[in-house]
């Protein structure tokens, strides 16, 4: 597989990664099966799949002990992406970005995952009771004490802004990164990024580019919808996040068919093994040379089709046809 990097220390990872959350954590917790996701964890790296992204919150703390299962037997073939400043409570979430909650959360995580270093640690949510240069000092330390090799951000404001404000929505994310960079080296952002879902490239993507920072396209085939393997109407189980999301009732999944209708078409136009979902991961690697998306999966085939989109090459024929297709339907909140 293609090979990518991240940062200034130019951290190598495949074009491609594995976004590990719905192994654990969100989703139907019907279809979580443990000795499943650890096949597909493996099947993905064999595929040359390297970065495992994960958070502590995940389960929690569940995901990262799956991964764990995977890392002891095969580190040296992965590129650990984990997280801390997200803690889950009975029903809520809360931001703790004090410094010595993220040393003890480090030390918790690597435990869990059975390794030695983290190869990115991110901070999930800046806390608001805490000034973010101090969470993010106390995250460099890590590094300068051999535990992490490079920092990374979770970027967060899109989905509450209205579509095409000024800036994509990432206004007040861009401040962040501007006050931690100061502190020390941005290495990743991590954002959602698909077809159909494209604020990130008005300022953020552009920003990360700059800087040599890479960028790490979460939900690039849009919570499972630019698979084409979602039906309109269909329905969700109760615990699954898309039941109550305003761009997955049926009416809303129905009007934006023409998305996947066309993603269909370009595929076609490859072959009849390549899917929606190669094409709408192929469209987010064609964002830059420093973009690596990190779809979920459950399951061996979908890792491995995600993978194989590493080396799916789109015409300017098909991103004139992708660009061309009608803005998606309803809103993200």
């Amino acid at each position: 597989m293609e090979r990518r990097t991240i940062g200034a220390a130019a951290l190598g990872v495949g074009a491609v990664g594995l976004g590990c959350m719905p192994m654990s954590w969100a989703y139907s917790g019907s279809q979580r099966r443990g000795d499943r996701s650890l096949r597909t964890v493996h099947a993905a790296l064999d595929a040359g799949v390297n970065l495992l992204d994960t958070a502590d919150m995940y389960g929690p703390f569940t995901n990262e002990l799956l991964l764990g299962r995977v890392l002891k037997e095969r580190r040296a073939d992965a590129f650990v992406s984990t997280k801390c400043g997200l803690l889950v409570g009975d029903g809520h979430v809360v931001a703790n970005g004090r410094p010595g909650y993220v040393r003890r959360a480090c030390d918790a995580s690597l435990r869990r995952l059975q390794t030695d270093v983290i190869d990115l640690y991110q901070l999930h949510r800046a806390d608001p009771e805490v000034p973010v240069e101090e969470t993010w000092g106390a995250m460099a330390d890590l590094v300068r004490a051999g535990k992490v090799r490079a920092l990374g951000l979770c970027a967060v404001g899109a989905r509450s802004t209205r579509r095409g404000a000024a800036g994509g929505g990432y206004e007040g994310t861009i401040r962040q990164l501007e006050r931690i960079q100061q502190v020390f080296p941005v290495s990743a952002v991590e954002a959602e990024l698909s077809v159909w879902s494209q604020e990130a490239l008005v300022r953020l993507l552009p920003w990360c580019a700059a800087r040599g920072v890479g960028f790490l396209a979460a939900m690039p085939l849009g919570s499972g919808y630019l698979t084409g393997t979602l039906t309109p109407g269909g329905g969700f189980e109760a615990d699954d996040p898309r039941a109550r999301h305003p761009r997955f009732t049926a009416e809303m999944m129905a009007a934006n068919q023409p998305l996947v209708a066309g993603l269909r078409r370009v595929a076609a136009r490859h072959g009849e093994d390549v899917t929606p979902a190669q094409v709408a991961l192929a469209w987010v690697l064609g964002r830059g040379p420093h973009v690596i998306p990190i779809p979920g999966a459950k399951r061996e085939r979908w890792a491995v089709e995600n993978a194989r989109a590493a080396g799916l090459a789109l015409t300017p024929a098909d991103l004139t046809e992708i660009a061309a297709l009608p803005a998606p339907r309803g809103s993200w909140d």
